[in-house]
């Protein structure tokens, strides 16, 4: 005959690793307040303050020493002075007659066409050209015509053009028509950028 199963002593009940009523884990996780979840809400947020606060310094810095470096290296800081490179800024005057066809009716030469017709006559000679007159056509506002010496034609220029630019297109010009034997032209046309005329 089979004995029957010993009841474990209280004792021994008490110091079982299963407990009535509990979990495995024995203890439940604290729970937090509504104002604690708040309370750390507002560290989160300043931290994050401290943080952005902290970066944004540290770019000023960072900037701040870079431009102190480029001025203790390059020099004192002090701006160069300005040069006038532009033609307008030039004043050249032509030495050539300057001729209106329409100075019956009150004259069209103003200041900054006398500077643009005194520095492009600079230009010609600058390549070898000799201008003889500057001629403002009659019904015309903004172009010049300029005559060479040895040379039967005329050169359209357009006053809001460069004097160098168009100088040099009608340099090319004279130099394609020569090398193609073309002693005589009406007149050759740099008013546009880029193209060229003659007739």
């Amino acid at each position: 005959m089979e004995e029957p199963p010993k009841l474990a002593r209280r004792k021994m009940n008490r110091q079982s690793t299963f407990k009535m009523g509990r979990t495995i884990g024995e203890q439940r996780e604290k729970l937090e307040t509504k104002n604690e979840r708040n309370a750390a809400r507002k560290q989160d947020k300043k931290r994050q303050v401290r943080r952005i606060i902290f970066t944004i310094f540290g770019f000023v810095i960072l900037i701040g020493g870079l431009i102190f470096l480029c001025f203790f290296f390059v020099g004192s800081g002090e701006p160069a002075p300005i040069v006038a490179t532009t033609e307008e800024s030039v004043a050249t005057e032509p030495t050539i007659e300057i001729i209106d066809e329409d100075a019956s009716a009150g004259s069209r030469i103003t200041n900054r066409m006398r500077s643009y017709i005194g520095q492009a006559e600079q230009d010609f000679r600058d390549l070898g050209y000799r201008p003889t007159k500057a001629v403002i056509p009659s019904g015309a506002i903004r172009e010049v015509d300029f005559y060479l010496e040895s040379h039967p034609g005329f050169i359209k220029l357009h006053i809001d053009r460069s004097t160098a630019t168009s100088v040099e297109d009608a340099d090319r010009m004279l130099r394609y028509l020569a090398a193609q034997d073309t002693t005589e032209f009406q007149y050759i046309d740099v008013r546009l950028a880029g193209k060229a005329y003659w007739k």
